[in-house]
């Protein structure tokens, strides 16, 4: 029999989160050898981590990180908003937002980053959190900006602690100006993007797909008024119009200053940077968006377990 020490019970537990006599049994019943070790907890069902992993996760929070002209934000998935209170969850997405800013946008190569203090990845670290906590748990999605030479300003909306939430904001803005007042600046234009939610920052970056949705509404709204077929080109072409200024960030009115747009706001305050500014990209997450949440019935569930 294959001599099990202490740490390779200990590694076990970490990766799986049983119990310490199920995974000494485990890697008594496999000589030692760890995969085989995971795939006998699991076949027994005592596998925590795998046990959470098909339950729907759509709670959790938004993290942010920022640091020498560059900025990222990434998605936790959790399964109830508890979880996002608790402080070991709230300190594993700080960490994993700040190694963000060198993933590059890739979540893949996030989850394979190594964990800060221990011996695992992201994505073993997120497995034991599970196993801790009891929750399924994701990492779900990323975005990185560098600004180089700029700023990537930030903002989260009822932040729940530093640099985290429901509703995170990134604004990449370039600019050899003064970085404290170009920060001032990306943050207001974060906090307009919170608020509005605007589909791209160019019209021509809208969505096609979006942009002939809408005129074949307006076309059919100016027919149902049996208006002429030039007519109604122009007035397509009119209504499309607004519709860019109520969707595109840099034509929309700024909400801090609503006779000015955004991009008129951005080229004012280039007096007080000191130097040109623009604008490059920006990124709004928000918690559990596009998640298809299980609709639960708890007085049916609790009716149930009563009848055991």
């Amino acid at each position: 029999m294959a001599d099990i020490t202490a740490a390779m019970v200990k590694d076990l537990r970490e990766k799986t989160g049983a119990g310490m006599m199920d995974c000494k049994s485990a890697l008594g019943e496999t000589k030692g050898d760890m995969e085989a070790a995971v795939d006998w907890l699991r076949k027994k069902g005592l596998s925590k981590a795998a046990k959470k992993a098909g339950r729907v996760a759509a709670e959790g929070l938004i993290g942010l990180a920022s640091a020498g002209g560059k900025g990222a934000v990434v998605e936790v998935n959790s399964e109830t908003d508890f979880v996002a209170r608790n402080e070991h969850f709230q300190s594993f997405v700080t960490k994993v937002a700040e190694l963000a800013l060198s993933a590059g946008g890739d979540v893949e190569k996030l989850a394979k980053m190594p964990y800060p203090g221990t011996s695992l990845d992201v994505d073993g670290q997120l497995k034991h959190l599970v196993a801790t906590v009891g929750e399924n748990m994701t990492l779900r999605r990323t975005v990185a900006f560098d600004a180089t030479p700029g700023v990537v300003a930030t903002y989260v909306h009822n932040q729940t602690a530093p640099g985290l939430g429901r509703i995170g904001v990134l604004v990449s803005l370039k600019s050899t100006g003064n970085a404290e007042a170009l920060a001032a600046v990306g943050r207001k234009v974060a906090m307009h993007v919170a608020s509005t939610n605007p589909l791209a920052l160019k019209p021509e970056q809208v969505d096609p797909a979006a942009i002939e949705r809408e005129k074949a509404i307006f076309a059919d709204q100016a027919r149902a008024s049996g208006k002429p077929e030039n007519i109604i080109a122009k007035m397509v072409e009119g209504r499309m119009r607004k519709f860019y200024e109520e969707v595109v960030l840099l034509q929309q009115s700024f909400i801090m200053d609503p006779e000015k747009t955004v991009e008129a706001f951005v080229k004012a305050a280039e007096k007080d940077v000191g130097a040109p500014i623009s604008v490059e990209g920006f990124v709004r997450y928000a918690l559990g968006e596009g998640i298809q949440k299980e609709e639960t019935d708890f007085a049916a569930e609790v009716a149930a377990a009563a009848k055991g």
